[in-house]
C-alpha cells in the first residue's frame, strides 16, 4: 500500500496543478499521510528550477500549517490520535513521554525531538500528534515547525536547483543518513549554548 501511495504521490510532482497538489501533501504529511513532500520538491523544482523558492514556500508553510491540524487531533481526538501514533510504532514512546514530561529539561528535549522529526526522516506526524496529546506550548510549537520544516524545505529546494539530476540521485540514496546527521549536529550545537548561557 504505502510503494502505490509513494508512486501516486510522485506522479503527481508531473501534474499541470503540481503545486496545489504539493500544498495538500505537506499538509497532510505532517499530520497523517505517510509520504513525505520532498518526492515531488526535487522533480518539481528540476523541471522548473526558477520556480525553486516558491516551491519551497509552498511546502514549509503547508507543512507547517498541517502540524496545527496533528496537534488538534492529539489535543482533541485522542483515541484516533494514539490510533495514528500506534501505526507508526510510536505507542509505547508517547505514553512514556506523556508520563515523564514535568521537568524544565524535559521540556528542552522534546523541543529538540520536534525540531529534529521536522528536519529529519522521523515521522514528523508523530511529533504534532504527540505535541497536542502533552499540551506543548502551541506558539513555541508552530515556530519550531516554521523553522525546521522551513530549513528542511529550503535545503532540498536549493539544492534541487542547484545540483539537479545529481541531487535527485543523492536524495534516493543517501538523503536520510545525512539530514539526520546535520540535524543532530544542529540540536546539538543548540544544546550547548543553552546549558553554557545557564
Amino acid at each position: 500500500m504505502i510503494s502505490n501511495l509513494y508512486l501516486k504521490t510522485l506522479k503527481l510532482a508531473a501534474h499541470k496543478s503540481s503545486k496545489f497538489f504539493l500544498a495538500i501533501i505537506a499538509f497532510a504529511e505532517s499530520s497523517f499521510f505517510p509520504i513525505p513532500p520532498d518526492i515531488m520538491v526535487v522533480p518539481m523544482i528540476i523541471a522548473k528550477k526558477t520556480d525553486y523558492l516558491k516551491i519551497f514556500l509552498i511546502a514549509t508553510i503547508s507543512s507547517a500549517l498541517g502540524g496545527l491540524l496533528g496537534y488538534f487531533i492529539g489535543s482533541t481526538f485522542l483515541e484516533i490520535a494514539m490510533n495514528l501514533i500506534e501505526f507508526y510504532g510510536y505507542e509505547e514512546k508517547v505514553i512514556n513521554l506523556k508520563n515523564d514530561l514535568s521537568s524544565g529539561e524535559e521540556f528542552y528535549i522534546f523541543l529538540g525531538a520536534l525540531f529534529l522529526a521536522g528536519f529529519t526522516p522521523l515521522p514528523f506526524k508523530v511529533f504534532t500528534i504527540t505535541s497536542g496529546i502533552i499540551g506543548f506550548n502551541i506558539f513555541i510549537f508552530f515556530i519550531i515547525c516554521l523553522l525546521s520544516r522551513g530549513l528542511r524545505f529550503f535545503v532540498v529546494s536549493y539544492l534541487s536547483y542547484r545540483f539537479g539530476e545529481n541531487f535527485d540521485n543523492f536524495m534516493k540514496k543517501d538523503a536520510a543518513k545525512w539530514f539526520s546527521i546535520v540535524g543532530l549536529i544542529i540540536v546539538s550545537i543548540a544544546a550547548i549554548i543553552y546549558f553554557v548561557s545557564k
